[in-house]
């Protein structure tokens, strides 16, 4: 009997646990994406070079693969898209296409978390520079604009005073594909994750974290789990993002929340219904003892998922993006022995010898620690870690 096949929309790192879940599931495994080098695509059985965002593109190859599921990437576009395909061919395992687009652009989201009660920063919606202009003398700083479609902080600028509105009013714009951004008040706390995976609308599982932002403060680059705090929070946090999937009659399936902790309560301020980025599933399945990445996968293969272990998260681990802190050619690097005592699993994204951007994440590295007070050691992280750069 020939394999099923699956589409994988994307070959990055981040795509690599789900791609491998696949393969481990017994599938033939198509990649696709705009960048035939990622390093994704050699863990898939075939790679196609196409814009995974190109809804009709990907249409058009899932027929002509005759295709048995779909699978997003690590992106909201990915999410999208594979709702889109989904839609039109009658595979299971996706939210409807519209359904998709009210989870994955911000704006549509704050409508739906207005009508809802949901927790979040009230966000005011603009298609276009000279319309939120219009409302200057109504803002209260700092607030922050952001694009309606673009993940990992792009395009979004904090604001602290009305100066600085235009610019990044035509940043936001600019970004997005849509042509559409949302203005709203920028909330004092900490940043957090809550993963959770839904069964006939319910949460049956979650795993929390905190999130850090290295080098720029809207894109993050570590993680630590547990979320502090989030024995007071994830009943609230549960009972929300089940009202979410209970009014869109959302799938089974993963639902990522990221949201901020301030003056203890929670502001969900993004959701999405696919899998995080950066190697992201390797310290869920280490605390909850499942492979995260292969019941994703399972999900938007349409299968039953009921026996999910319903595992509780334990232990404490930490996830770590190095990256360059300049252009250049990556020589080697060097982790002091403090640090590489409590690393349990390591991801080499570039090899010594070649040519690096600023910014560029060079490896990823999840850490083990034995108790929160060990977790001190992020803040020395910088300087327990060398990257030679010539």
């Amino acid at each position: 009997m020939p394999k099923k096949k699956i589409l994988i929309l994307n070959g990055s790192h981040s795509e690599i646990p789900l791609i491998k879940a696949a393969r481990e599931l017994g599938l033939y495994v198509y990649t696709t994406g705009n960048n035939p080098n990622s390093i994704g695509h050699r863990y898939a059985n075939q790679y196609i070079k196409m814009d995974f965002s190109d809804q009709i593109a990907i249409l058009g190859l899932s027929k002509k693969l005759n295709i048995d599921a779909i699978c997003s990437s690590a992106n909201d576009f990915g999410a999208i898209t594979a709702s889109y395909v989904a839609e039109k061919l009658s595979l299971p395992g996706h939210d409807n296409y519209k359904t998709a687009l009210i989870i994955h652009q911000k704006d549509k989201f704050k409508c739906l978390a207005e009508e809802l009660n949901i927790s979040t920063p009230k966000a005011i919606p603009y298609d276009s520079v000279n319309s939120a202009i219009k409302d200057k003398e109504n803002f209260i700083y700092p607030l922050l604009v952001k694009p309606v479609d673009l993940t990992g902080g792009k395009g979004i600028t904090k604001v602290i005073k009305p100066l600085q509105l235009k610019p990044a009013l035509e940043k936001a714009y600019l970004s997005s594909r849509a042509k559409r951004i949302i203005i709203e008040p920028f909330i004092n706390g900490t940043l957090h994750s809550f993963s959770t995976f839904l069964i006939n609308k319910k949460v049956v599982l979650y795993f929390s974290d905190n999130e850090y932002s290295t080098l720029d403060p809207f894109h993050v680059t570590a993680s630590f789990s547990p979320a502090v705090g989030i024995i007071n929070l994830k009943e609230s946090l549960i009972f929300q993002i089940e009202k979410i999937a209970e009014s869109l009659s959302l799938v089974d399936g993963i639902f990522h929340s990221q949201y901020i902790k301030g003056n203890n309560k929670a502001y969900i301020i993004d959701v999405a219904r696919r899998c995080s980025g950066d190697y992201y599933p390797i310290p869920v399945k280490h605390s909850l003892g499942i492979d995260w990445a292969k019941w994703i996968v399972k999900a938007e293969m349409g299968l039953d998922c009921k026996k999910i272990p319903k595992n509780i998260p334990s232990g404490f681990y930490g996830r770590y993006c190095i990256m360059s802190p300049s252009n250049g050619i990556f020589k080697k690097v060097k982790i002091h022995e403090t640090l590489k005592n409590k690393i349990i699993n390591s991801f080499k994204l570039v090899k010594e010898g070649h040519a690096v951007a600023i910014q560029q994440k060079i490896m990823i590295i999840i850490m083990k620690f034995k108790s929160p007070k060990e977790v001190t050691i992020l803040k020395k992280l910088e300087k327990l870690i060398r990257l030679d750069i010539e």
